[in-house]
């Protein structure tokens, strides 16, 4: 079945399209979920809901560009709005002028992608959102401030610290394996 007769299939409510989509799509929107969020079940709980829109708003895909692309973007908006409800003002707070200085590039070689996503998991809320936002996703600082309703300097601010926190982490790392 084409991904054509599988869209056409869910906007006429056939479950058997829906659980394709679902199977085929789940995985790795599961995998962005988790990038915004703390928690397996919370992730969960942001997939369900992004797939509710993406069923609920199939009729407005216009076959233009990626499907996977069209239900990633659903995705992102909807671990947002979740992020949104549940961020900290203090994570937005000081936005002391920092220069980002760049670790050494062989310490990155050693990481498992794994190490890195658990690394990133780990910063806080403000921190993980803009630098997944920017260095995975590719957002701009515009489209971030936009999108979080922040100003720019915020987004840059928060990335610059998102990297020197994954920076020392990765740094501890290497003296512990050594």
């Amino acid at each position: 079945m084409t991904e054509k007769d599988l869209i056409q299939g869910c906007i006429r409510e056939d479950r058997d399209c829906q659980q394709e989509v679902f199977r085929r799509y789940a995985g790795k929107m599961l995998a962005v979920c988790t990038r915004y969020t703390r928690h397996r079940m919370e992730a969960e709980d942001v997939l369900q809901d992004a797939f509710i829109k993406v069923f609920d708003n199939l009729e407005k895909f216009q076959f233009k560009g990626s499907f996977e692309g069209w239900i990633r973007r659903i995705v992102i908006n909807t671990a947002l709005k979740n992020y949104d409800r549940k961020r900290f003002s203090h994570e937005q707070i000081g936005l002391e002028h920092t220069h980002d200085q760049g670790a050494d590039p062989t310490i990155y070689g050693h990481l498992q992608s794994e190490e890195l996503m658990r690394l990133i998991a780990a910063l806080p809320d403000g921190y993980r959102v803009v630098f997944n936002l920017y260095a995975i996703e590719g957002y701009s600082h515009k489209e971030i401030a936009d999108t979080l309703g922040i100003q720019e300097s915020t987004s840059r601010s928060q990335l610059v610290k998102a990297r020197k926190l994954l920076q020392a982490q990765v740094e501890q790392m290497q003296k512990i394996a050594v």
